[in-house]
């Protein structure tokens, strides 16, 4: 074997970095559930003896700690005061889980995985898979609050106005029904923006719909906002002017069989919108940062629940020609992509 020593250098590079990342992510993770991030945003530039005071943590975890967030440029050391601060930019994406830039549960969704290896490794052996209802209970929170961020900064802007027609619906008065909808983060903040429609919202893991009718409740819209127990095939209702489904159709064990359903359902007039992870149809346009996010993310998670039921298994990276044949074959005629982000795509589908 020859090995070239400048290429070498520059893979054992990659692999440094990837061991920097992965051995920095509980760091996030700590720093959200203590609340470091948040003081660090809240008072400034502090020593790491003034944040163990004012967070009630040890003085020397928390400069450990610092040091390794500094190294990693998440959080900025000042060598000539020898404090550490946030700027900006980071505590937008780190010390507030309500930005639109928070990053906090991408890392929560990352210490599960770790937690389920044994689990999805079983699968590669067997071909079998692995229920949603089987993870470890961070990913449904990590999960949430990850794609929560991104709804927050797209859904009522720019998703729901690339719809053709459908803001004006929604402002004046329509039904929708939101399917796969997790702990209701969806479900909700477009109710907030929407006040004279109606929302429901189905999934069929129970937890999470417990989780999103305690959430509800805080936030003051049961009147207008339920949430109930069913599969995405035969969910209850009819006559819905918006049916959505955000980050879980390519999760799911029917995917036509879920369009067809909602076919049959909607208004003649009515849409469907998917919200689905960014991806090109050939492989070799996916190969750069996000797509390997997303095909980590879809080997541990969205291959093994769809095939726990002897799904498709889509993948997370499966593109618009795939989910375009899933459409159609469920009755649409109509297909397109309406707008997107680096993050997701978003599918216009009518009758």
């Amino acid at each position: 074997m020859t090995v070239d020593h400048e290429k070498l250098m520059d893979f054992f590079g990659k692999i440094v970095n990837d061991m920097g990342a992965i051995a920095s992510a509980p760091m996030v993770v700590i720093g959200d559930k203590l609340g470091l991030y948040r003081e660090m945003m809240a008072s400034g530039p502090l020593t790491p003896a003034e944040l163990a005071v004012k967070t009630r943590t040890a003085e020397r975890y928390v400069s450990e700690w610092l040091n390794n967030q500094s190294a990693g440029g998440y959080v900025t050391y000042d060598e000539k005061t020898r404090k550490y601060h946030l700027s900006e930019e980071q505590a937008f994406c780190l010390a507030d889980e309500n930005s639109p830039g928070s990053v906090l549960g991408a890392f929560q969704i990352a210490m599960s995985l770790f937690k389920d290896e044994p689990k999805i490794r079983e699968a590669f052996r067997s071909g079998g898979g692995v229920e949603w209802g089987e993870h470890d209970p961070d990913l449904f929170e990590g999960t949430e609050r990850f794609f929560r961020a991104g709804y927050l900064a797209n859904l009522t802007s720019s998703w729901i106005p690339s719809l053709e027609g459908m803001e004006e619906k929604l402002k004046r008065g329509a039904k929708v029904a939101d399917v796969g909808c997790g702990h209701g983060a969806s479900t909700i903040i477009m109710a907030k923006a929407y006040p004279k429609s109606q929302f429901i919202g189905f999934d069929y893991h129970e937890p999470s719909i417990l989780e999103a009718r305690n959430r509800v409740k805080k936030e003051g819209l049961s009147d207008r906002v339920k949430f109930e127990v069913a599969m995405a095939t035969d969910f209850p209702g009819n006559d819905y002017d918006l049916v959505a489904i955000f980050d879980a159709l390519h999760d799911m064990a029917d995917p036509v069989g879920t369009v067809a359903h909602i076919s049959k359902i909607l208004k003649h007039d009515g849409t469907l919108m998917l919200v689905e992870p960014f991806a090109k149809d050939d492989v070799k346009d996916n190969m750069n940062p996000v797509g390997r996010l997303f095909y980590g993310a879809s080997t541990m998670v969205c291959v093994p629940c769809s095939l726990a039921s002897n799904g498709p298994a889509l993948g997370a990276q499966a593109g618009p020609k795939k989910l375009e044949e899933v459409v159609k074959k469920g009755g649409f005629k109509n297909f397109r992509v309406s707008t997107s982000t680096p993050f997701n795509i978003v599918i216009e589908a009518k009758l």
